[in-house]
């Protein structure tokens, strides 16, 4: 099997994890896959109601979306797949996918990214989680496998950022 490398955007919610990954998938010509298609219904219905999820909420949903890294390493394709990844331990999961897994820190200042997430239409993820996701953020460790990106410029620009810091290009395994 050919060693492919993921990229896992990772970040709070509101801070562009579904644009800017779209936009690598794009650019970089990669399968991409959005975390929330891979929660549990009773996951979503949990968050709509304005309920943190737990360890044990999030333990399957994290298994589901290390297992699509893998099948798509098992194709031979690098993946992009959006994650909140907050904790270092849920990032450990994923790091367990077949093939390198990099991750790209989404980080902006509370402020721009609650005003983001207070303009989102039809979201389930409602604005007054946001505070307990900072709150539960664990940076990447030196020793993790990744980067750190702003995000108060441009989509494109951060997207331009992401590729030139990872020496990225299109149909690069």
């Amino acid at each position: 099997m050919p060693d492919v490398t993921h990229l896992v955007v990772m970040g709070v919610s509101g801070s562009g994890k579904t644009t800017i990954a779209e936009l690598l998938a794009e650019r970089l010509d990669r399968p991409f896959a959005e975390a929330d298609d891979f929660h549990p219904q009773a996951n979503v219905d949990k968050m709509a109601a304005g309920e943190p999820l737990t360890d044990d909420d999030r333990w399957p949903w994290l298994e589901t979306m290390r297992d699509w890294l893998s099948s798509q390493a098992a194709r031979g394709l690098p993946s992009i797949v959006t994650c909140s990844a907050l904790r270092r331990v849920y990032r450990d999961v994923l790091r367990g996918a077949d093939g390198t897994v990099l991750f790209v820190h989404l980080a902006g200042q509370p402020a721009l990214v609650r005003q983001r997430v207070e303009r989102r239409q039809g979201h389930f993820m409602p604005p007054a989680l946001l505070e307990s996701q900072y709150e539960t953020l664990e940076p990447l460790e030196p020793d993790e496998n990744g980067i750190v990106v702003g995000v108060a410029d441009t989509p494109e620009q951060v997207v331009e950022s992401i590729i030139e810091q990872l020496g990225l290009r299109a149909g690069e395994k």
